[in-house]
């Protein structure tokens, strides 16, 4: 007996399967939308390139969409919109590079979403044209208590204050350019649960991506792949601003594999951010300090990170203020600068790495430094350090240890010093240098320093 065979159609087997194999990204994207059940916005009277305002035609689109489960696809084309509220379960699919939101201006802003769950931008562009935003908000995409956000292979360019904004959120925001911010880029207050990955974030004004809270506490954003360049400092300041990327009172954060370029301070600036982990960026030609773990911090691992240029290369600093407990290592830190972006306060530019206390510093590559190739300690900040097996070469001093009185413990072995030119290693009183080489001398009982190779 003949089986009675039947043989799926194509889109029944697609859509059991969940998979896609159309050729390019964007008509991938739209047969998923149209896998989903999508509706076509034209047919909710939502047309592309329209000339006068298309709010109330966009939110009603929304609307009508989330009553009904599907998604909204966006044709290519121009929407003229502003002040747009996405309700739960918001997915809008638009056609990558092709279909642009442009603010209508007017003191609001692009879009708002408030207290829902689960909204989904994908393939769109949203255009601040860099008309002014309400004082309301801070951004020009803004989400407050949004559990499950998800912005994909989007453009955000043009923003009067911030690009996007995302306040105790959960989410990711992924694959996506953000650039012509007057202020940061992507900024995250009290985060839920996001990931920031493989975006790039350029031309920003004053920020380029910042994890913040406004109390201290665990927040665990991953900042991973990113590509963060071209970050200004228009506000001024000490290193408030012009960082491409700025923890901010965030433990647990991870910021790994990405690639820092030109920001007027800092390319990685964690203040007061307890067990950061800093690992496997590029950082290069930095205005300031390349990477920094500074004030109030407990707990931070700097390691495998290449630093080249900057006025110091790495800084874990502020044990006053009760900054400690680190790792620095295998980190390669060259091309280092005295020339800062204000007066030189506190030691000054000129810096391989800086470090003061309960820290392990080892395996780290230093090559010229003007200053100091490593900088152990300032004045009585220093307690328990470890700084072995690092490599120092064609600097100012090869390596500076505080001898101030009320200076703990410290351990420098094993290191190579070759080329500095104001000596290997040394003891200073603050910046004045008081002693000669301090290698396999017993003058301090807290010093330990023994079985270094020195070479000229």
């Amino acid at each position: 007996m003949k089986a009675n065979l039947t043989i799926p159609t194509r889109r029944a087997f697609l859509a059991g399967t969940g998979l896609c194999l159309f050729g390019t990204a964007a008509s991938a994207q739209m047969k998923v939308a149209d896998l989903r059940g999508s509706i076509d916005s034209p047919e909710l009277g939502l047309l592309p390139n329209a000339a006068d305002d298309q709010t109330a035609q966009f939110q009603n689109a929304v609307n009508r969409a989330v009553e009904r489960g599907r998604a909204l696809f966006l044709p290519a084309g121009t929407y003229p919109v502003a002040n747009l509220r996405l309700p739960s379960g918001t997915l809008i699919v638009g056609v990558p590079g092709r279909t642009r939101l442009v603010y209508e201006g007017g003191g609001g802003q692009l879009i708002r979403a408030e207290g829902v769950s689960n909204i989904g931008l994908t393939g769109l562009t949203f255009d601040g044209a860099n008309r002014s935003i309400g004082d309301f908000t801070d951004g020009l995409l803004h989400f407050v208590g949004v559990r499950g956000v998800e912005i994909d292979n989007c453009e955000i360019a043009g923003s009067a204050k911030s690009g996007v904004v995302l306040d105790r959120c959960s989410g990711r925001v992924n694959n996506s350019r953000i650039s012509g911010s007057a202020e940061a880029g992507l900024r995250s207050n009290e985060a839920t649960g996001l990931l920031i990955t493989d975006n790039t974030v350029s031309d920003c004004a004053n920020g380029g991506i910042w994890v913040h809270r406004w109390r201290e506490g665990e927040d665990g954003t991953i900042v991973s792949g990113n590509r963060v360049e071209r970050i200004g400092a228009r506000y001024g300041g000490t290193g408030q601003f012009g960082n491409g990327i700025n923890i901010f009172r965030a433990h647990g954060v991870i910021v790994t594999s990405n690639r820092i370029a030109d920001c007027a301070f800092s390319a990685i600036r964690s203040n007061s951010g307890s067990n950061v982990q800093i690992i496997g960026n590029s950082c290069l030609r930095s205005g300031e300090t390349a990477i920094y773990s500074e004030f109030s911090f407990q707990g931070a691992v700097i390691s495998n990170n290449i630093v080249d240029g900057g006025t110091t290369g790495i800084s874990i600093a502020n044990f006053m203020d009760g900054g400690r407990l680190s790792v620095c290592s295998a980190n390669l830190v060259r091309n280092i600068n005295e020339d800062g972006p204000y007066p030189p306060e506190v030691a000054g530019f000129g810096i391989g790495i800086a470090v003061e206390a309960d820290t392990a510093l080892t395996g780290n590559v230093i090559e010229g430094a003007p200053k100091f190739g490593l900088m152990i300690g300032w004045g009585p900040y220093m307690r328990n350090v470890t700084a072995s097996q690092n490599v120092v070469r064609d600097c100012g001093t090869g390596i500076a240890v505080t001898v101030v009185e009320g200076a703990g413990a410290a351990v420098i072995s094993g290191n190579i010093v070759q080329g500095s030119r104001s000596g290997a290693i040394r003891g200073y009183r603050w910046l004045e240098q008081t002693t000669g080489e301090l290698d396999g001398t017993s003058e301090f009982a807290n010093l330990t320093v023994r079985e270094n190779q020195i070479a000229a």
